[in-house]
């Protein structure tokens, strides 16, 4: 239990540093024993206020050192943790607290917290972290001088330990529990794949995707505890890299976007052509590399990590020609992120072999099936929901199809669910289309849609290099992408035209999830009667 986790450090490395936060450009430092004092009155708090055994209690904040000190509170006060997306809308926040029946919630660092405290109901106890703004209810300052350290906790591993909404790229977001057991059958698959890369050792982490994300609580807050780590936040989007750069962390795990605007920042300061010059010099490129890796953060990074969507495999291997070798991996949160990875030779395009322990097969329809300890007891209030999930022999069902090579590596090839029937009756998997599209520079996001059309189109969300080109280069751009794309697909499947939209998809208009994943239904709800008129037009690119 990472309860028990966190125990052993505070009594072996009391004086290590825990967790670092920056606020207003100063670094202030909790050490292992200074945050389980924080810790432990915190719990003896929540106790106080008559939660009793089983409780939900929220978080609503983005990552800081008070998220994974209130987590641990919440744990080992034997509740139930329920952590929020810090950009959810008050309706969203409404619906999870509701759903779970979160009776406290802890309210943190947040952007936009006077438009989302009115999903928070009036019988919700609020405490209130110190340092990141908003002020409401209890705060957690004067809550942990009030109240005496808990000094120990009965907990049981089957017992409840938290409840985490997925993001929802379609429908209603589902609540998946996890017992204390999930934990532990987690980090100790994590400590298997950290060995394989010699980091056995206290290492620097950095978080700064979603802690409210089964992949940044596994990688941030689950195996600093495993492995007695040190955990530095980014304090603003602002001073991101400059955090970045700071902290150097062994591991960064990141989503491909990250990568791709890591990528045109480089491009901002050394053009493409006069880059790949310099690297064919051989001291000059070296030297270069170096300068690269440091600027970014990475000079010291064993493990970089792309996940949570698909990369292209043209990013992979330009980040391969500077010396990154970037290790896609792939899981969701039922299954505890805890499926395939990239760990040993990399094969771009793949999200590498099933991890230490993990069972997968296909399904007669090429559904990836995954069984395994790090996997979730079922969905909360959803015993339905949770039996169709599951096959009769215990393995989860993904909605992810795939296909496996001799070796064991996994690609992904689509959604079950994504696939689309055009006018034409026949069904068209979006993904590997979009996948190929990606490819091109001037592309930022893209979604291939064709429900009541003859053919699929494309919709385009230039990206930062694109919107800066003139209107004739981007159709020449990405009309050669389609001319290209469509050279390798089947008859059924090809592009009839691109569509150059104006508005970008975000987290805030509800478009994109808190992960940066397409929410398709989303998307097709707000275009899908334009859909005959963008086929009709001529041209293989149009704008909106």
């Amino acid at each position: 239990m990472i309860t028990e986790f966190f125990s052993r450090w505070e009594q072996d490395a009391p004086n290590r540093i825990f967790l670092r936060q920056p606020v207003a450009r100063q670094w202030r430092e909790f050490s292992y024993a200074n945050a389980g004092l924080e810790v432990r009155s915190m719990a003896a708090a929540l106790q106080a206020m008559g939660l009793k055994k089983g409780a939900r209690v929220a978080i609503l904040s983005k990552n800081c050192a008070h998220w994974i000190m209130a987590d641990l509170a919440i744990l080992m006060a034997g509740l139930v943790s329920v952590p929020l997306y810090a950009t959810l809308s008050a309706h969203g926040i409404r619906q999870i607290l509701e759903h779970s029946g979160a009776q406290a919630v802890f309210i943190g660092k947040l952007d936009e917290y006077g438009q989302q405290k009115e999903g928070i109901p009036s019988d919700v106890k609020k405490i209130s972290f110190p340092w990141y703004g908003p002020e409401e209810g209890e705060s957690w300052s004067q809550l942990v001088e009030r109240y005496p350290p808990l000094v120990s906790s009965t907990l049981h591993p089957d017992d409840l330990a938290t409840l985490m909404y997925t993001s929802g790229t379609t429908g209603v977001p589902k609540g998946v529990m996890f017992n204390h057991r999930v934990f532990s059958e987690v980090a100790k698959t994590e400590d298997l794949v950290m060995k394989r890369f010699g980091l056995t050792h206290p290492m620097h982490l950095f978080s700064f995707l979603p802690l409210s994300h089964i992949a940044e609580r596994n990688v941030i807050e689950i195996l600093s505890l495993w492995t007695g780590s040190t955990v530095s936040f980014v304090e603003s989007l602002d001073t991101f890299a400059a955090d970045l750069s700071s902290v150097q962390p062994h591991i960064f795990f990141a989503v491909p976007r990250i990568w791709a605007k890591f990528q045109e920042k480089i491009f901002e300061k050394l053009p493409p052509q006069r880059l790949n010059t310099l690297l064919k010099i051989p001291v000059v490129g070296t030297l270069l590399k170096n300068k690269i890796k440091k600027g970014l953060g990475l000079s010291r990074a064993v493990l970089s990590v792309s996940g949570a969507a698909p990369m292209p495999v043209a990013l992979l291997r330009w980040y391969q020609q500077l010396g990154i070798t970037i290790r896609e991996v792939y899981g969701m949160t039922e299954n505890g992120a805890i499926s395939h990875g990239n760990l040993g030779e990399v094969k771009f395009g793949t999200v590498g072999q099933a991890w230490p322990g993990v069972e997968v097969r296909l399904s007669a329809e090429g559904e990836v099936q995954t069984r395994h300890g790090g996997t979730m007891q079922g969905y909360y209030q959803e015993p339905q929901l949770t039996r169709e999930v599951f096959t009769e022999d215990g393995f989860l069902k993904t909605g992810d199809q795939g296909s496996v090579d001799a070796q064991g590596y996994l690609t992904i090839t689509g959604r079950i669910k994504d696939l689309f029937k055009t006018d034409k009756g026949k069904y068209v998997a979006p993904a590997p289309i979009e996948m190929k599209l990606l490819t091109n520079p001037d592309i930022e996001k893209v979604c291939v849609v064709g429900m009541g059309i003859p053919q699929p189109i494309a919709l385009i969300i230039l990206s930062a290099l694109g919107k800066t080109k003139l209107k004739t280069d981007i159709e020449q751009s990405i009309g050669a992408s389609l001319k290209a794309v469509n050279a390798t697909l089947e008859s059924y499947e090809k592009l009839e035209t691109a569509v150059i939209l104006q508005n970008d998809w975000t987290v805030e208009n509800g478009l994109m999830t808190p992960t940066l994943k397409n929410k398709r239904n989303e998307i097709e709800k707000l275009y899908l009667a334009r859909y005959p008129q963008w086929y009709h037009e001529p041209g293989l690119v149009v704008w909106e």
